[in-house]
């Protein structure tokens, strides 16, 4: 009876194990570079002509990046942000969508690509910095999961009591793949270029060009961002 036992639960990791441990490495076994102060200045890199991603080198258009220019104003102390509190944002990660919503209409709808690498958390989280560029960096060389991705434009990092800022999740643009539907980040939430623009001046309404970076502040009516459902990783 025990040899009967050994043979089948050997037959069952040989069935499952490598899946299993797919899953992992995909999931779990990665790095995540912390939120550095030197990458929320906003401002476009014009030394990093290209990101890596998963071994892949790619190049990005001139129409996505963000102004040189610094101009670090903070919500509520600018006339020309202007943030409504009947706009608020769904994602919904069992269809890859992303819904934005201004009281009882939906204004956009986008698809998105979610985690595939490290999950997508769910809950009511709020923005805490928009910034019209980035660098995001992380991941295993070993594993094969590295990434160095420059300029990611209009990132919108949110967090709650439970996710902090630190962790970086965020909603931001993503030069570096073209499947979105799908889930293919490592917890944050990418949109094309293009919807993520439109997502970001959604937000902060009347937002001039020459502005890269804005803070949360006492007075910053930030959208709630209400993520929920389970993406398939397959």
């Amino acid at each position: 009876m025990k040899l009967k036992l050994v043979i089948f639960f050997a037959l069952l990791f040989l069935l499952t194990g490598f899946r299993s441990s797919s899953y992992f490495a995909r999931n779990f076994a990665y790095t995540i570079t912390p939120i550095s102060s030197e990458n929320l200045t906003g401002l476009y890199d014009a030394d990093s002509a290209e990101g890596v991603f998963y071994g892949n080198t790619f190049k990005y258009g001139t129409q996505f990046l963000a102004s040189e220019k610094v101009n670090p104003n903070i919500l509520g102390d600018s006339d020309l942000v202007k943030i409504s509190t009947t706009k608020r944002i769904e994602v919904d990660l069992t269809n890859q969508v992303l819904y934005a919503i201004d009281g009882v209409n939906v204004d956009y709808v986008f698809y998105v690509s979610t985690g595939l690498w490290g999950k997508t958390p769910t809950g009511d989280f709020k923005i805490w910095i928009n910034l019209k560029s980035t660098l995001m960096a992380g991941g295993s060389k070993e594993l094969g999961t590295y990434y160095y991705l420059p300029n990611v434009p209009y990132t919108m990092y949110f967090y709650n009591d439970e996710i902090s800022k630190e962790r970086g999740y965020g909603l931001h643009g993503a030069y570096w793949h073209d499947n979105f539907g799908h889930p293919m980040s490592h917890g944050c939430v990418n949109l094309s270029p293009e919807d993520s623009k439109t997502l970001f001046y959604w937000v902060n309404a009347g937002l001039s060009e020459d502005q890269n970076v804005i803070y949360n502040s006492e007075t910053y009516v930030s959208p709630v961002i209400t993520i929920y459902g389970i993406a398939d990783p397959y």
